[in-house]
């Protein structure tokens, strides 16, 4: 892979992770009420999914994902699934020890187990994700060059890229924690960000692979 051509693909790349979207969306949300170290495991969880999304892309997988409608809605619409179902789920949450949460002290009701899954889910339920790599990858593969060299250095770039922009939102939303001082402003977090996941999770139904 030439320098020039990575440096076009760090750039699309760059754009991609740092516009805020699902992943996003959860990391502030568990950086603010757990603390940025235990989001640190939505990062992980989001940079794994990352790989696997890297990885069916580069198998071919990814392709006939592009052109089948019948697999690309199936899988959209479990992936749409998940987001409205993770949304609902915070939009229920009950606020029993939400002050306690907002002292640092939450540390302890989730685990970090939970977090990767949770980012995980989030990062392999968007088809148009896989669609996304699927366009991107070719353009920058030299077929003429070992395959797995280059599939290391584009997901690598992909995966540290996100991790960084998720990290540094994760750090941001941990400063706003003493913004939520009361069970008030909490329950409005987990209402928000709820709904916001019903949203992508409509809107990711309502998509299509055009």
């Amino acid at each position: 892979m030439m320098l020039q051509s990575w440096l076009i693909y760090l750039t699309l790349a760059l754009v991609a992770t740092a516009t805020p979207g699902p992943a996003v969306l959860l990391i502030t949300t568990n950086s603010t009420l757990y603390g940025w170290r235990r989001a640190t495991f939505n990062a992980i969880g989001n940079v794994l999914g990352l790989f696997c999304l890297g990885a069916i892309a580069i198998s071919g997988l990814g392709v006939i994902l592009t052109t089948s409608t019948l697999f690309f809605s199936l899988v959209k619409f479990v992936g749409a699934g998940y987001l409205i179902f993770l949304g609902i789920r915070m939009i229920l949450q009950k606020d029993k020890g939400v002050e306690r949460t907002t002292r640092g002290m939450a540390d302890s009701r989730i685990s970090p187990s939970k977090l990767v899954f949770q980012a995980f889910g989030v990062a392999v339920s968007n088809p148009k994700a896989i669609v996304f790599l699927t366009a991107l990858f070719p353009q920058f593969i030299n077929i003429e060059a070992p395959l797995p060299l280059q599939f290391t250095i584009l997901i690598a770039t992909l995966m540290g890229l996100s991790f960084f922009f998720l990290m540094l939102y994760a750090l941001l939303a941990h400063k706003a924690k003493g913004w939520l001082a009361n069970s008030a402003r909490v329950r409005i977090l987990n209402r928000t960000s709820g709904a916001l996941f019903v949203g992508f999770g409509v809107m990711l139904a309502a998509s299509s692979n055009r």
